[in-house]
């Protein structure tokens, strides 16, 4: 009787329990009165207990609504209910109401009505079962519960969505959360999808939930030898998933879903679970054995919604995402949940052992994930004050290496030079040149090939038949791409002073047989052709006979004099009612009026083959967008294409050399023009051309053929005959894109030396098919020195490792605060590795960016497939026998081909189950061989130790011819990424020499 009496006491306090029991009240009053009358025969006997009146029926055992607590119930602690059962029992198929406390903000309060929810799956969301829940219990035991009711098989992976009553659904990420935290309520739904076989998830959202699983595809293949389909320029992430794929360590760990107990929902630093279940979800699918290739659509989604530098579909580079991927996989997969404040302190001098293990557990004390497991090591870093000389000595952990390149100071150009004599053609030179030099430089040396002093030499860039930009010496050859066609012409050398000699650029150009009004002033359209010269002028020779005459002497080669026999004059017979015209350099001059006829766009298309987008401006002439575009020079094979007369037998004007040649060229070499793309100009604006008045001896000798004009009458209203002379060509001052006309000089001549003159000589269709040869003017010659194979720079790694450990100065923009001095200083810095991780990840440098220069070193960097052995490198020479090696072997290689602006990621992969070694593009996977992976593209190395590399369990497969490739059947490379790929391997100019 004593017990009873505590129990009664203890029934109405519920703090200090985690559950309680609800007893009907009248029950529980019954049984308070039989205790304390303490007459074991009274008629107050509670007999079983019964809750009968707290259920609405008796099948479904549902408790009332609103039943109010010491009214209609009680509660009774966990430790009294059990005693009261065993004394007294209870009424038959009853069951105990446990009830929990509820630990809400300040207050404790029991749950009477526990929520009720709605369980099914999703291949079968009509069958739904209700089952309570506590709102502390955690959705893992939902999970439970589901598995349990539905027979879901032991170790299947499941994930839960959670449908409320307006339909709308949301994963139940977080499965160690609260179902209170959750927000889930009575009524609601909870649904559970398991993980196909083929690694996907019966939906991607729960709205598109499919009532019955789709059939597998049939294919079976190697696990992990799956592609990974383009989006859009996106080869750099596929080639960083590939290598982290065949990374066993990490692999092995999201295969063994290892992962889902140490997701990380709260770290601040993290995303929130999304990026390590998105990766997850990646690697599962490219492990089933069941894809050729796996689209990864959601996880691009995930990568650009916490990395905003990766949304859309520019192109990106595979190391920087590789950072942010495995930094994100760590925040996301952290164990440590709280981190703790950790000051760091420096050695102090110290011993290095001590100061090294305090640095590391500082580490895991805030870091703690399989990325740290795996990919961390420690270095020691040491800075050395210029001024005080204060050392400072930290222990810093990595992910990876990134190490520099050697640096050539030297590069290698290809230019044509011009000479001054008009019979010679173009000789294409290769020079070796100072990477940071001068156009004074470049002339210098080719001033050694040729015997032409580099002060009778002039360098220029030519694009679209005109002069992009014309060079001084002392300019900087960095200004200079490789991609750019650099022309360099010897001028002559004159008698006159400097200061009275000019240096004409020159342009051909074609008359189009209609006129252009789209301009505005109804002239007659051009558009450019051939090659521009430079030529070295006498200020009192640029008058238009004596350029005339000039310009024949220089284009010999190539343009034919007409023989005595076929004198070219024409005559001319005006209307009465017109206007009486003099030709001036192919302008018609009116007596009464001037009407300004500037030289427009020709819109006559000429183009060879397709266009090319993003070239630099042509201005506002539409020029030919494919063979016009290009300096197509054409090798010395003869003439076969030619005519009698040295012209072409072709009629199509404007298709630069052989007619045949649109059909044999290579077509890569149709659409790359030589400038590269792009590059643009800014049009210079349009300026309106002032007639000018020249005399001509001939026009003055007229011929009456008809009789004087009536007094009254204007005198140039006359019908006039009169037979003249016809020039090849008409001369022009032009601006410097070749498009707009101006005005002539003073005192008779044809330019204006206000700045640097630019003259076009327009020619008549028909005449330049008569007397232009364009196949001879296409030509050139190839020196010796373009004979010479042209050696990539081979470099061991192990260089390139020495040059990440040497002592540096910080540069300006990265000082060192010094805490003796107490400002900052440009101290020396060295790195030393001390203790190296499972998988090492080296990073090769190969864009290097500065203040005066970019640019993408192409070295090969001669790496070792096996035995890499970092012993040397190691600051710590002594190791216990309890450390591990530092011997390791490579497992991938990530590539990249093309240059700075554009091109192509793919991976080398070895297999982690057969051993075999395979080529990953895109959606597209081949086998590869050893000594296929070793070349200039290689950018990021992975290697694995050696004492944690485990055999592979798989044969070997069989590389023979018959199966000696795997490709996806919905290959989606993106066609830049493509053509990226083969940059360097193809030319900018046809590369046909006599």
């Amino acid at each position: 009787m004593d017990n009873s009496s505590e129990l009664f006491q203890t029934s109405a306090d519920t703090e200090g329990f985690s559950a309680v029991y609800v007893v009907d009240r009248r029950w529980f009053d019954q049984w308070k009165e039989f205790v304390e009358t303490g007459d074991q025969n009274s008629t107050s006997f509670p007999g079983q207990i019964d809750n009968a009146e707290l259920f609405e029926d008796l099948d479904s055992y549902h408790l009332k609504d609103r039943l109010v607590e010491d009214e209609d119930f009680v509660l009774v602690p966990a430790e009294a209910w059990h005693k009261l059962l065993s004394w007294y029992g209870m009424v038959d198929d009853q069951p105990p109401l446990e009830r929990k406390v509820v630990d809400l903000p300040s207050t404790l309060k029991v749950e009477v009505y526990p929520i009720e929810i709605f369980l099914c799956l999703h291949s079968n969301m009509e069958n739904a079962v209700t089952t309570k829940f506590s709102r502390t219990d955690s959705i893992h035991s939902i999970q439970r519960a589901m598995c349990q009711a539905f027979s879901v098989p032991p170790g299947s992976e499941c994930r839960l969505w959670m449908k409320s009553s307006d339909s709308s659904c949301e994963r139940l990420r977080n499965v160690h959360m609260s179902v209170l935290d959750a927000c889930l309520s009575s009524g609601m739904t909870v649904i559970m999808e398991t993980r196909n076989a083929d690694g996907t998830w019966p939906s991607s959202r729960p709205q598109i939930m499919r009532n019955s699983v789709e059939e597998q595809d049939s294919y079976r293949g190697q696990p992990g030898v799956c592609g990974l389909t383009n989006l859009g320029n996106t080869c750099f992430m596929n080639s960083a998933l590939q290598c982290l794929s065949n990374t066993p360590p990490l692999t092995e760990y999201f295969l063994q879903n290892s992962y889902v107990d140490e997701l990380n929902f709260t770290n601040p630093l993290g995303m929130k679970g999304e990026i390590a279940e998105a990766y997850a979800d990646v690697i599962k699918q490219m492990w089933s054995g069941r894809h050729y290739s796996v689209v990864p659509r959601v996880f691009k989604t995930k990568v650009g919604h916490f990395a905003s530098q990766f949304l859309g579909y520019q192109q990106h580079d595979s190391q920087e995402l590789l950072s942010f991927l495995l930094d994100g996989l760590h925040e996301d997969l952290n164990r440590v949940k709280n981190k703790e404040y950790i000051e760091l302190r420096d050695a102090d001098g110290r011993q290095d052992q001590e100061v090294a293990e305090e640095a590391w557990r500082n580490h895991l004390r805030r870091n703690d994930s399989v990325i740290v497991d795996t990919f961390h090591g420690l270095f020691k870093s040491t800075l050395v004050c210029p001024e005080c000389h204060k050392v400072s000595v930290t222990f810093d952990p990595f992910c990876y290496l990134s190490v520099p390149l050697p640096v050539s100071k030297e590069r290698v150009m290809e230019v044509f030079f011009v000479s001054l004599d008009p019979y010679a053609k173009p000789v294409q030179h290769r020079v070796v040149v100072p990477k940071a030099g001068k156009v004074s430089d470049l002339c210098s040396a080719l001033s050694e090939m040729t015997s032409v002093p580099p002060t009778q030499m002039v360098v220029a860039d030519v694009f679209n038949h005109r002069f992009y930009k014309i060079y001084n010496m002392g300019e900087s050859l960095s200004a200079i791409l490789d991609r750019d066609d650099i022309f360099v012409y010897e001028l002559s050398v004159l008698e006159e002073q400097p200061e009275e000699q000019v240096l004409l650029a020159l342009y051909l150009r074609e008359r189009s047989h209609y006129r252009d009004y789209g301009s505005g002033g109804g002239s007659y359209g051009t558009s450019l052709f051939g090659h521009p010269l430079l030529l070295n002028v006498p200020r009192s020779s640029c008058s238009q006979e004596a350029l005339y005459n000039l310009f024949l002497q220089r284009l010999a080669r190539y343009v034919r004099l007409p023989d005595p026999s076929e004198e070219l004059e024409e005559e001319e017979e005006d209307d009465e009612e017109e206007l009486y015209k003099t030709q001036t350099n192919g302008i018609s001059d009116d007596d009464e009026q001037e009407e300004v006829e500037p030289a427009g766009p020709s819109q006559t298309d000429y183009s060879c083959g397709d266009a090319t987008p993003n070239r630099k401006s042509d201005g506002n002439t539409t020029e030919p967008q494919a063979e016009e575009n290009h300096i197509q020079l054409l090798p010395d094979h003869g003439d076969p294409g030619e005519n009698s007369n040295g012209s072409q037998s072709q009629t199509e004007p404007g298709c630069s050399g052989d007619a045949n040649s649109a059909d044999d060229m290579d077509p890569g070499e149709q659409s790359s023009g030589p400038a590269g793309a792009d590059r643009s100009s800014k049009p210079p604006a349009e300026q309106p051309h002032e007639p000018t008045e020249e005399e001509n001896e001939e026009d003055k000798q007229e011929e009456a053929c008809s009789p004087s004009p009536p007094a009254n009458e204007h005198p140039a209203k006359r019908r006039a005959c009169h037979v003249r002379r016809k020039r090849l060509f008409s001369i022009q001052a032009v601006n410097s894109n070749g498009t707009t006309e101006r005005g002539m000089g003073e005192g008779g001549s044809a330019v204006s030396f206000s700045s640097q003159p630019y003259v076009a000589i327009d020619w008549e269709p028909d005449m330049k098919k008569r007397f232009y040869n364009e196949n001879e003017a296409e030509k050139y010659v190839k020196h010796a020195s373009m004979e010479v194979p042209q050696q990539h720079m081979t470099v061991q790694l192990q260089q390139c490792i020495e040059l990440f450990t040497t002592v540096e100065t910080l540069e300006e923009e990265n000082p060192w605060y010094c805490p003796v001095c107490k400002k900052h200083q440009l101290s020396t810095k060295k790195l030393d590795l001390w203790s190296l991780p499972e998988v090492l990840i080296i990073h090769l440098k190969r864009f290097s960016y500065t203040k005066f220069t970019r640019e993408k070193l192409d070295s090969i960097v001669e790496f070792p497939l096996r035995d890499l052995d970092f012993s040397g490198f190691l600051l710590r020479k002594t190791l216990s026998s309890e450390e591990p090696p530092s011997r390791y072997d490579l497992i991938a290689v990530s590539n990249h081909y093309g240059g700075l602006r554009d091109g192509h990621y793919t991976t080398y992969a070895k297999n982690k189950d057969n051993g075999q070694w395979y080529y990953f593009d895109d959606s597209k996977v081949t086998y590869a061989t050893e000594d296929q992976i070793v070349t200039n593209a290689a950018y990021v190395l992975f290697y694995q130790r050696q004492d944690k590399i485990r055999k592979p369990t798989l044969p070997a497969p069989n590389t023979g011819p018959t199966s000696s490739s795997q490709t996806s059947s919905d290959t989606a490379s993106c066609k830049d990424d493509e053509d990226a790929a083969e940059l360097g391997a193809a030319s900018s100019i046809t590369m046909e020499t006599e």
